[in-house]
């Protein structure tokens, strides 16, 4: 076919399949990511579904599998081994060392590989939204990709098992994809439409809202979009038709009128849903799709009074249908949509104002009073002092100059040359203009501009990281035995985890990273050196079911080093820790703060957020007493994660690096299992 590349690596696509009730593959990420491939028109990959149980029942498959997919039936036990440490769906890429796993990872790389395989299809690509940022936030710390990738899917599963035996109760995480259609639209030049749409409202009076538009509309977009006068329809919608019709939102020629300019925010009219994330059809839209069909057939055949409670899904479901490649897609899982009746919808008059909204958000957030110092006596009374473990080996340093280039992060080529242009003549404040680059020898970095680019770094920067990887390294490496296996979360561009595979050749290392191409760095390091002892898994890290001995992590951002202790802790594993920006330290839905008993009876969770901030407040630039002081908070807010592993059958000590100039977060947490 024109314009398909040739020689693409073969993939193989790892699906669950537990069981099947009224057409609908359980569970619901298997179907999901079947009606992404049929919407995509993907063959590229190897489809295997791996049935959860011995009585699985593959009989009435062929009715809900697309026909143009070619898929092979497995057992659990012949999954790749890589596989069987993560949670379905993933694909792996041949030879079974590089794995990406969870819905929202795989949907992502189906999307681009799709696009790689045939450039032509530039709408395949918008499904990744402005910036290619649909869902690439990881569940942990997004709320919209936990809804999308993990409750939606979850709890409309359990809705659908009631539902065989009973009036099943309405999720709670459908009320709020309801209530998330409600808000208004938040996009990057939302100013500009927001007066367009104030200009349209002006012109033709007030008019009937988005809603009510939707569900007048029962053409095909394409259709619409041709015979319907533009004028007549909500800017949302001639915004949307435009980006799905690839053809450009027309802008306005003239300037828009002087009274359009001086209206302020809170005059302005807030745009309204088209689709899930807004105004554009998105990856998050084909993953909800299958999902809100099922709930909605259980709500037409047993509660179909309750159907007038969800008229923006009702509405939403309508306007998903009429994109282009929806339909087909949907015959070919066997997905049979359904005509809902018009439904009475809430006015947007009735949506709150962005500056109400902002306002409440500001005033819901909690006001810091005071600083650290009143925080830290309050410990002190209770016992509870800044105290550090000794280092059990300061002096101690890899031979970096015999290890391989590739192990080390430092580059051995120094002194490289840089062409620069120079500033142009106003940013000079002369008259003349260079003409010709000049060459300028930059001693300060290691690296070429490309080598930057693929995540190389400056001299300075490598040997702080060095000597990071001193520390941690070798607390590994006088834990470890032979046949352990120790993995390396949150591990960026492998910095840690090649260091170990090189150094452990007995034991296997695994990195897990939720960035693609940090990964594929490490992947191309591991490569050079013909390491055969390490795994590569592109994944939030809960998607990560496999046993293993140590668990580490350099610089784990925010709750990412409590997620890491949680896991070590699971698996009764060993950890080595370096946290990082605690001033990102918050309550989620995993974890409260303070963590221990100790510091819960002691301090209230706003005194607790008073040391993370405080704790940022490490960098070199910083006055001495400062530092001083963001050095002691962050003691005691790891000595608060020490104190609750040790709650939980843990040895664990807080050490400072060596030496400390390795790093403004040079704390260590290393915990071992009693």
């Amino acid at each position: 076919m024109k314009g398909i590349k040739k020689n693409l690596t073969e993939e193989y696509l790892y699906l669950d399949f537990s069981h099947q009730i009224e057409g609908c593959i359980f569970p619901l990420h298997t179907s999901v990511t079947l009606f992404l491939l049929s919407y995509c028109d993907c063959k590229i990959f190897k489809v295997c579904l791996v049935l959860t149980g011995e009585n699985a029942d593959t009989s009435l498959l062929k009715n809900v599998l697309s026909q143009h997919v070619e898929i092979q039936i497995i057992s659990r036990q012949e999954l790749p081994l890589i596989v069987q440490n993560c949670c379905l769906p993933a694909v792996v890429e041949s030879p079974d060392s590089f794995c990406r796993a969870g819905l929202a990872v795989v949907l992502r790389h189906i999307v681009q590989r799709a696009y790689d395989a045939e450039p032509s299809k530039k709408g395949i690509l918008e499904l990744l939204g402005f910036k290619k940022t649909c869902l690439k936030a990881c569940a942990e710390v997004s709320q919209w990709t936990r809804l999308c990738e993990l409750t939606i899917p979850l709890s409309i599963e359990n809705f659908l098992k009631e539902s065989c035996d009973q009036h099943p109760a309405i999720p709670t995480e459908i009320l709020k994809l309801e209530k998330k259609l409600s808000e208004p639209v938040r996009v990057h030049n939302d100013d500009k439409l927001r007066r367009q749409k104030l200009k349209q409202q002006k012109a033709a009076g007030v008019g009937p809202t988005l809603a009510q538009e939707k569900l007048k509309s029962q053409a095909h977009i394409q259709e619409t979009s041709e015979d319907q006068d533009p004028s007549s329809q909500s800017l949302e919608l001639q915004v949307a038709f435009s980006k799905l019709t690839v053809q450009e939102h027309p802008a306005a020629l003239n300037r828009e009128p002087a009274h359009i300019r001086r209206a302020g925010a809170c005059a302005l009219p807030p745009l309204e849903h088209v689709f899930a994330e807004g105004l554009y059809f998105t990856l998050a839209d084909l993953v909800l799709l299958p999902c809100v069909h099922h709930f909605l057939v259980v709500i037409c055949k047993k509660l179909s009074e309750r159907l007038v409670e969800f008229p923006l899904l009702a509405a939403w479901y309508q306007r998903v249908q009429e994109v282009p490649g929806v339909k087909t897609a949907a015959s070919r899982c066997g997905i049979q949509f359904l005509h809902l009746p018009e439904l009475p919808t809430t006015s947007s008059e009735q949506h709150p104002k962005f500056s109400e909204a902002a306002g409440a958000e500001e005033h819901s957030d909690p006001s810091f009073i005071g600083g650290p110092r009143p925080t830290m006596t309050k410990l002190m009374e209770k016992g509870i002092e800044v105290m550090f473990s000794p280092h059990p080996c300061p002096a101690w340093t890899l031979d970096w100059n015999r290890l391989p280039a590739a192990v080390s992060p430092k580059e051995d080529k120094m002194n490289r040359t840089f062409i620069f242009r120079q500033r142009t003549s106003t940013q000079h404040k002369t008259s003349e203009r260079p003409t010709q680059p000049y060459v300028r020898r930059w001693r300060g970095w290691s690296a070429t501009p490309k080598e930057v680019e693929q995540g190389k770094m400056s001299s300075d920067r490598a040997l702080r990281k060095q000597q990071q990887l001193n520390n941690l390294v070798y607390v590994v490496t006088h834990q470890a035995r032979p046949g352990d296996r120790i993995v390396d979360f949150c591990s960026g561009g492998g910095h840690v985890g090649i260091v170990l595979a090189h150094m452990l050749p007995s034991c296997q290392v695994t990195l897990i990273e939720n960035k693609e191409l940090s990964l594929i760095r490490a992947k191309k390091r591991s490569d050079e050196l013909g390491l055969s002892n390490i795994w590569f898994i592109q994944a939030n890290m809960e998607y990560f079911t496999g046993m293993f001995n140590i668990g580490v992590a350099l610089h784990a951002c925010g709750v990412a080093t409590d997620m890491v202790i949680e896991h070590c802790i699971k698996t009764r594993a060993s950890f080595v820790t370096c946290p990082c920006c605690y001033g990102f330290v918050q309550n989620t839905s995993k974890f409260s703060f303070p963590k221990s008993e100790q510091f819960k009876k002691t301090l209230s969770y706003k005194e607790h957020m008073i040391l993370c901030r405080f704790a940022d407040q490490t960098a070199v630039q910083l006055p001495p007493q400062r530092r001083l002081i963001g050095k002691q908070c962050m003691c005691l807010v790891d000595l608060d994660r020490a104190r609750a592993a040790e709650e939980r059958g843990y040895s664990v000590q807080v050490i400072s690096m060596e030496p400390e100039s390795c790093s403004p977060k040079n704390n260590m947490i290393v915990g071992v299992p009693i």
